[in-house]
């Protein structure tokens, strides 16, 4: 088993994917490889112009949620999901995009940022990074 961290990313909120790149990261800062399989709605943050575009997981408030809660964060000197992925990418991460996801939701490949995946693959991608991980995640 490796010292590595495998994230599905279900969910497109942004809170979540906040989190998903917060822990791969963290992951990598401490030695550990990480990887996240970003499958459904988590697929969608991946197109062009997409990554800031997922509304809130609660109280969304019709979008007032969501700018309040960027507010905080902006407060807080936290950074961009845009800054978080160029750190993850720049410190080794992997990301793998769901071709079966893909394929549903009718995304093409020139539809995401191809600069960010790693690998187009299937469960069996996921499977096998989950197998070798000491940590394993589903947001």
């Amino acid at each position: 088993m490796a010292d590595r961290v495998t994230i599905v990313m279900h969910s497109g909120d942004m809170d979540k994917v906040y989190s998903a790149l917060i822990i791969a990261n963290g992951a990598l800062a401490m030695g550990m490889e990480a990887s996240i399989y970003f499958t459904f709605w988590g697929l969608q943050r991946l197109q062009k112009d997409g990554l800031e575009k997922g509304p809130l997981s609660k109280m969304h408030m019709l979008g007032l949620g969501k700018e309040m809660i960027k507010q905080r964060m902006e407060k807080a000197s936290v950074v961009s999901l845009e800054r978080l992925m160029e750190d993850f990418k720049e410190l080794g991460g992997k990301i793998i995009a769901c071709e079966m996801t893909m394929e549903i939701m009718g995304i093409k490949r020139e539809d995401l940022r191809e600069e960010w995946i790693d690998e187009y693959g299937a469960v069996g991608s996921y499977v096998q990074d989950a197998r070798d991980s000491t940590v394993t995640l589903f947001i």
